[in-house]
């Protein structure tokens, strides 16, 4: 069985991505999911928010720009069911390299395949850097889905609007045909205040059937978790981080992976 693919995007930093692949990764783990992580993002926080060390070439660089089987570069995270492929500061020259190869935009699609088809994987989640270069036209070519992370402010859903027409730009070139839009995260979501809650509504009434159930909230406790190289279920398990990223893996593994269960 070949595995899922999610990309887990938005070209606006700091709104949760890298938190929401971290966690959402754990999460379907723990469910028993083979789960790989992919960090395509130069910064490698998803890898040192594992508590894993980056160490120059050993992530992805290599095999992204040869298009070579990835297999050598999977570590464990010594979590059960988890690894991830980690990112290197090397990374952020591949950009340059990328565009001046044939066939630039699916490098990284033939480099997961074997990964995908021969070892067991359920789901592999991309964890995107927060620009639409390069890199993360690699992973969405890669990717059967996108999952957005949306912070819960106006601004935001400018960047949802240019997003989903870059997937339908990728689609409709024939770049990758399968690609769909998965499903938007509400993340640092304040139920307190008026304005998460229009914002939600306002993607809820042109995203109905994409936006998940499960926002996740704006705590401290998921700030510091990767500092600790921590998911937050191990760092706060009892909170209302641990407690909306679990529900999330659960959300995730009904609307994607039911018919796998």
């Amino acid at each position: 069985m070949s595995a899922k693919t999610i990309a887990i995007a938005n070209q606006k930093g700091g709104v949760g991505k890298t938190t929401t692949t971290v966690n959402l990764a754990d999460a379907l783990a723990s469910s028993g999911m083979p789960t790989l992580i992919v960090d395509m993002d130069p910064q490698a926080n998803a890898t040192s928010a594992l508590g894993l060390e980056k160490k120059p070439g050993a992530g992805i660089y290599e095999p992204l720009l040869s298009g070579s089987d990835l297999s050598g570069r999977v570590i464990s995270t010594n979590r059960e069911n988890l690894w991830i492929v980690p990112s290197e500061l090397d990374l952020a020259a591949a950009e340059l390299e990328l565009s001046s190869q044939p066939n630039y935009l699916v490098k990284l699609r033939s480099s997961l395949r074997a990964l995908s088809q021969n070892y067991g994987l359920h789901a592999i989640l991309i964890d995107c850097p927060p620009t639409l270069g390069l890199l993360s036209m690699n992973s969405l070519c890669a990717a059967d889905l996108l999952l957005v992370t949306l912070q819960s402010e106006y601004l935001a859903l400018e960047g949802l609007g240019q997003i989903v027409g870059v997937v339908n730009q990728l689609r409709e070139s024939g770049a990758n045909p399968g690609l769909s839009l998965g499903g938007i995260v509400m993340t640092m979501y304040d139920n307190r205040t008026r304005l998460s809650f229009e914002v939600w509504q306002e993607v809820n009434l042109h995203y109905p059937d994409e936006i998940f159930r499960t926002a996740i909230p704006r705590t401290v406790r998921l700030s510091e978790a990767p500092s600790f190289g921590k998911t937050i279920f191990e760092y706060d398990p009892n909170g209302p981080g641990a407690k909306a990223y679990l529900a999330l893996g659960k959300e995730v593994k009904s609307r994607f992976f039911s018919s796998e269960s």
